[in-house]
């Protein structure tokens, strides 16, 4: 692939509706936490945005979202072997409590819809989300 192949690419991907399914395009939603530009402000943002960088494949923001008390030493080493077997399709936040701007602690209820080994397969899950040093963090699904 060209440099400008690649340029187009990401210039499409920016102006694409984004995989969150927040129904704003992707430059102005997930992309600015992924690129680090901007912080999360609700859990429910936070948990959107990691559905998009799984969707995305983007190993470095999930392992740097996900909060230090849960977070495993061989996270992102277990991220890279298998996020590419999966191809995420469709999420559907089903509700969430707290998480918002001035929360220490949230939880986010959804349905993320994915094919693996071509078969669909649906994850249904509660994530609770704690602040970090002032920032939403990923905490567990035991919520």
């Amino acid at each position: 692939m060209t440099r400008d192949d690649h340029q187009k690419e990401s210039k499409t991907r920016e102006e694409s509706i984004c995989p969150c399914k927040s129904r704003a395009i992707y430059g102005e939603c997930c992309m600015p936490f992924h690129r680090g530009k901007a912080k999360p402000d609700t859990a429910e943002q936070l948990m959107r945005s990691r559905f998009s960088a799984y969707f995305f494949r983007l190993t470095d923001y999930l392992v740097d979202t996900t909060h230090p008390d849960t977070k495993e030493p061989n996270l992102k080493v277990e991220l890279e072997k298998t996020i590419n077997d999966i191809n995420w399709r469709f999420l559907t936040v089903l509700g969430s409590s707290k998480g918002r701007k001035e929360d220490k602690v949230g939880k986010v209820e959804f349905v993320a819809e994915y094919f693996w080994d071509g078969e669909p397969q649906e994850l249904h899950e509660r994530s609770r989300f704690k602040r970090y040093k002032g920032m939403w963090k990923y905490l567990d699904d035991k919520g």
